[in-house]
């Protein structure tokens, strides 16, 4: 029986690979942390009741999900065309607004707790549900993200083409769920500060 042998440029790609994710997923953590710390600074916490209001970050981060959104769906067309240079563009800013919006997100889930509560004011009423809900969401989220740096550094590796882009689809794929999914959400939010 003929056993195959692995080349080992297949490991060395690979391990190029690993570590340009690696990088890049750090460096999406960090814009989101960063955007996240700004905004903090600039608009402190409302003081407000244990009832549950809409943060206007809310419409900020559904823009930057709809502009993730287009930019992955460009991408992923331009792939298909072999055009690798607009690829390439369009998924590192897709990859910038999926870490912009983490970093939205993130400061509009903070904003949401008032800085201080009364023991009277303890319980979250709707908010903990709206909360749960937002944070399932961000979870998976960061989870699109990583995937997102993934197919980006796989990108610059030059690993997809008009014939092989099925990652970047299903990226896509994946990144238009969650944007329905939070489309649900918002409505829920919207029902619940109501």
């Amino acid at each position: 029986m003929k056993q195959h042998v692995v080349p080992a440029r297949y490991y060395k790609g690979m391990s190029q690979i690993v570590l340009r994710f690696f990088a890049i997923a750090v460096f999406a953590i960090l814009v989101a942390g960063g955007v996240a710390a700004i905004l903090m600074k600039l608009f402190p916490r409302a003081e407000t009741g244990p009832s549950l209001h809409f943060p206007s970050a809310f419409m900020a981060s559904t823009g930057l999900l709809l502009a993730g959104s287009i930019s992955i769906e460009l991408a992923l067309g331009y792939i298909r065309h072999e055009k690798q240079t607009l690829f390439l563009r369009w998924m590192s800013i897709a990859l910038l607004v999926g870490a912009g919006f983490m970093g939205v997100q993130t400061f509009a889930l903070w904003s949401m707790f008032p800085e201080h509560r009364s023991p009277e004011d303890a319980s979250l009423e709707s908010t903990a549900f709206a909360l749960a809900l937002a944070a399932l969401h961000a979870l998976h989220f960061f989870v699109a993200v990583l995937f997102v740096s993934w197919v980006t550094a796989r990108s610059w590796s030059h690993r997809y083409d008009h014939e092989y882009h099925w990652g970047v689809k299903f990226c896509a794929r994946f990144w238009h769920a969650l944007g329905i999914v939070w489309m649900a959400i918002l409505l829920v939010f919207f029902i619940a500060s109501t």
